[in-house]
């Protein structure tokens, strides 16, 4: 099944040019996209991927879509689904070992379903797209679709991969071999590093770093008034009166020491406001090393009680600071099945913990339902924050980070691939080399939280790092580029193989 998604953005080029600094970089975009025009002219760019949200492959083309569009190009969103759940389970596997991560490799019955599946969705997808459109796949689960139809119509059709690893391993081999006949298929491939190229296709690859809107709800600035709204309207503090808009139909839930969930203000406030506070903000997934991040800054909090209060600001501020851990409501993602059991992991050592330490622990799950009063938590809660952690053991860019350094705030994050794109150690943040090991994790949060001066300088960096390299008119620009590269391609059809 292919589901059109409709996109409703209100903020144009001219809302971006109004803001002193971001007018150059708009101004540089319009003028590239004068020249692309005639080339693109007369052409649909689809663009597919397998979920309309969650994730930041979701968060991004709506503003891609919604800018082409504005520039004069057709362009739409389509979102791949299937009755046949196991597809998904599988692609989800695929997912974790591209990353490096699983064992074994693909029998006969897993390639059939892939192929099956990919071949029902061409059937589909062809009846949508012309032979001289622009197809555009993202991520693995779409793309054996892809390639069936570019085989049998000869469409032209870029490959778009958010993820990879930068090495080899018997896990990645394993996927690349599934993945190799459909991803040769396309005319060409775009990656988020240089080293996540498999070498099958060095020569026909690009690099194109994925991007952040300054002014989504997930980014945009917000005043103190409206920050304290948005955490009262979420139930993430507690209510206090008057505030302007009434609390939201779906707030936020926080784990209680029994295992249940609860409005998160329910049973004493988070202290969001007041608490010095980590926080880590991404999907329920293993990759994103939420354990040794919470036994990090566990030993951490075990140190400090050690020590004992010294009377000083660091003492008082080891001793009270809050881990804040929070992630989609996993039954609103579709394609990623193993949410739900990532989460419960975390739920069973949480309910180990000494009523103390659950104390210091906050676990919040974040409502789906509407996709903006979800974007304004994510951004309440990132300002919220001293550090914003992304621990990830393997990681395709990392856009929780990017947000967090565009708020100017400093990022713990590790040296998996994707991180250090964007993270410069000892220049936005620190970087864990081992993201596995709770006692560097306990050290670098120490340090961090050690030194204000030293914090504020790593946050006034990573975001002017963001403006020159990561926000939306770089990306679109090279966008442009790819697509015209696209569009001047010979069209080349094979005979379908189903």
């Amino acid at each position: 099944m292919i589901e059109t998604v409709d996109i409703e953005d209100h903020i144009g080029l001219d809302d971006y040019a109004s803001i002193a600094h971001l007018a150059a970089a708009v101004h540089d975009l319009r003028a590239e996209a004068q020249v692309a025009l005639p080339q693109l002219h007369g052409r649909t760019v689809w663009m597919v991927n397998s979920t309309a949200q969650g994730g930041g492959v979701a968060e991004m083309l709506p503003k891609i879509i919604a800018l082409l569009r504005e520039l004069g190009i057709r362009a739409e969103w389509l979102v791949i689904s299937t009755d046949r759940e196991e597809f998904f389970a599988l692609t989800k596997r695929i997912h974790n070992m591209v990353h490096g991560v699983g064992s074994g490799g693909f029998d006969a019955a897993e390639r059939a379903l892939y192929d099956m599946v990919s071949r029902e969705l061409a059937d589909e997808l062809g009846s949508r797209v012309g032979p001289e459109d622009l197809l555009v796949i993202h991520d693995p689960q779409p793309l054996g679709a892809g390639a069936a139809l570019k085989r049998r119509i000869g469409v032209r059709a870029l490959w778009r991969c958010h993820i990879g690893l930068d090495e080899t391993t018997p896990a990645t081999e394993a996927a690349w071999s599934l993945l190799r006949p459909h991803a040769e298929a396309f005319d060409h491939a775009v990656f988020s590093a240089p080293e996540y190229i498999p070498p099958f296709l060095a020569g026909s690859a690009s690099v194109v770093h994925p991007a952040l809107d300054p002014l989504s709800h997930k980014n945009r600035e917000l005043a103190p008034h409206k920050l304290v709204g948005v955490l009262c309207n979420a139930g993430l503090m507690k209510g206090v009166e008057p505030v302007l808009t009434p609390t939201w139909p779906k707030v936020a839930m926080r784990l209680q020491g029994d295992g249940r969930f609860v409005p998160a203000n329910s049973n004493g406030e988070p202290g969001l406001l007041y608490r010095p506070t980590v926080t880590q903000i991404s999907r329920w997934d293993r990759l994103k090393g939420w354990r040794p991040l919470l036994d990090g800054f566990l030993q951490l909090k075990r140190r400090a009680r050690e020590r004992g209060n010294g009377g000083s600001l660091r003492d008082r501020r080891l001793e009270i600071m809050r881990l804040v851990l929070a992630g989609p409501d996993p039954a609103a993602i579709q394609d990623d099945p193993e949410g739900r059991d990532v989460l419960d992991e975390l739920v069973s050592v949480y309910r180990g913990l000494a009523p103390g330490e659950q104390q210091d622990v906050a676990l919040f799950t974040l409502p789906m339902d509407s996709l903006k009063e979800n974007a304004l938590m994510v951004n309440a809660l990132q300002r919220c924050s001293t550090i914003v952690a992304q621990n990830s053991l393997r990681e395709g860019f990392g856009l929780t980070a990017t947000e967090a350094m565009w708020k100017r705030l400093p990022v713990l994050g590790t040296t998996a691939c994707g991180l250090r794109q964007q993270v410069r150690d000892g220049v936005d943040g620190r970087l864990a080399q081992s993201p596995g090991d709770a006692g560097e994790i306990a050290d670098l949060l120490d340090e961090m939280l050690s030194d204000p001066a030293v914090r504020d300088a790593w946050g006034r960096n990573a975001q002017r790092h963001v403006h020159e390299r990561f926000l939306v008119f770089t990306q679109l620009g090279e966008w442009l580029r790819q697509l015209v590269a696209l569009a001047a391609r010979p069209r080349t059809q094979t005979a379908p193989t189903d």
